[in-house]
C-alpha cells in the first residue's frame, strides 16, 4: 500500500499543470443553468401529472397549486435565504406572480408528502431524459453544517484525532455532539454524465446514510454496472449488498482479510492480480468529490432545516439542481 501511494504522488508530480480557459469555463456554465431553468417549468409539469390525488374531504383550500409547491421549494433552496427571508422576497414578487405566503408555509413545503413525491417523479424523469439505464457509478459521503460554527472536513478530523487519543471516553458525548452539528448525506454518481442517481441522508452517522442511498438505488430503474467506494466500505458486509454482477472497487484496510462473502473473495482476488487495472477504475471516484465541492460552492455548506426529514428534503433538492444543471452537459 505505501509503494502504491507513494507512485501516484510521483505521478501527480509529474504531470503538468492545466490552465483553465475561464472566460470559457464561465460561459459554459451559464448555458447549463440557462438550459435547466428553461426546462424546467416542463419538468416539474410532468412530474406532478404522474400524481393523482384521491381526497373525500374537501377542506380549507390549498394557497398553492402542487406545481407551484415543487417550483417554490427548489427555488428556495437554489437562491439559498432563510424561510423568513425567501417570504419577504415573494412579498416582493408577488406583484407579479400573484403569490402571497408566509414563511411557515414555505418551511412546510419541506414535509409535504405530495411535494416529495414530486420531486422523486422529477428525478426518475432526469435519469431518463439523460438516457441511464445502466450505470459505472462512484459514491461517497460528505457532511452539511446545521450551524455556521462548524466546516465539516476540519470537524471530521477532530473526531478522528480524540478516537486515537481514547476510542472510549465521552463517546455518547461526540455522537451526540455529531448528530446535531451535522447532517450526513452519500450520493451516487453516474460516471459518464456526472448525474447523481441516488441520494441517502441521515442525521446520525454516514453509514445510515449509506444505507438509505442503497433503498433509494432500488426505487429508480438503473442497473449498477459497478461502484467505486472509499475506505471506509473496504469491508465485506458492504460489498455483498451489492448484485453479483456489480463490481465493486475498494482499497483494502491494513488488516484487511478474505473472510466473507465469495464477492468479497473475487473483488480482493482482482485487486492483487490486476493492480494497475483496478487503481485506474478506483481513482475515478475522485468525481465524487469534485461534484461534492461544486454543490456546496453553489449551494453552501450549511443546511437551514433542523427536522430530520425536512433536512433529507433540503439535501435531496441539492441533488436535483445538481442533476438539472448536469442535463446539457
Amino acid at each position: 500500500m505505501k509503494a502504491i501511494d507513494d507512485h501516484i504522488k510521483d505521478e501527480l508530480k509529474s504531470r503538468p499543470e492545466k490552465k483553465r480557459d475561464w472566460r470559457t469555463y464561465e460561459q459554459m456554465d451559464v448555458e447549463r443553468i440557462s438550459y435547466a431553468i428553461n426546462l424546467l417549468k416542463h419538468l416539474i409539469h410532468e412530474a406532478v401529472s404522474a400524481i393523482h390525488i384521491y381526497d373525500s374531504d374537501p377542506g380549507r383550500p390549498f394557497a398553492l397549486t402542487l406545481e407551484q409547491k415543487v417550483k417554490l421549494l427548489l427555488i428556495k433552496q437554489l437562491v439559498g435565504k432563510s424561510n423568513r427571508e425567501f417570504a419577504y422576497m415573494l412579498e416582493i414578487f408577488s406583484m407579479i406572480a400573484g403569490i402571497d405566503i408566509s414563511y411557515k408555509t414555505v418551511e412546510r413545503l419541506y414535509s409535504d408528502e405530495l411535494v416529495i413525491m414530486a420531486l422523486h417523479n422529477l428525478h426518475v424523469l432526469l435519469l431518463k431524459k439523460k438516457g441511464i439505464k445502466e450505470s459505472d457509478a462512484t459514491g461517497d459521503g460528505t457532511g452539511y453544517s446545521l450551524t455556521v460554527k462548524k466546516n465539516y472536513e476540519s470537524y471530521a478530523q477532530e473526531l478522528k484525532d480524540k478516537a486515537k487519543e481514547n476510542r472510549n471516553d465521552d463517546k455518547g458525548k461526540q455522537s451526540a455532539k455529531k448528530r446535531k452539528t451535522f447532517a450526513y448525506s452519500f450520493r451516487l454518481m453516474d460516471l459518464r454524465t456526472k448525474m447523481y442517481i441516488a441520494f441517502g441522508s441521515s442525521m446520525k452517522s454516514e453509514k445510515e446514510a449509506f444505507d438509505n442511498a442503497i433503498n433509494f438505488i432500488k426505487t429508480v430503474d438503473v442497473k449498477l454496472k459497478s461502484v467505486r467506494l472509499d475506505k471506509y466500505y473496504s469491508e465485506s458486509s458492504y460489498v455483498s449488498l451489492f448484485d453479483k454482477d456489480t463490481a465493486v472497487y475498494v482499497i483494502p484496510k491494513k488488516d484487511a482479510t478474505l473472510n466473507g462473502s465469495q464477492k468479497w473473495k473475487d473483488t480482493m482476488r482482482e485487486f492483487v492480480t490486476d493492480t494497475y487495472q483496478y487503481l485506474k477504475e478506483y481513482y475515478k471516484r475522485e468525481n465524487s468529490e469534485a461534484g461534492f465541492s461544486a454543490d456546496k460552492k453553489l449551494f453552501g455548506w450549511e443546511i437551514a432545516q433542523r427536522r430530520e426529514d425536512r433536512v433529507d428534503s433540503a439535501l435531496f433538492c441539492t441533488g436535483l439542481w445538481h442533476n438539472l444543471f448536469n442535463l446539457n452537459r
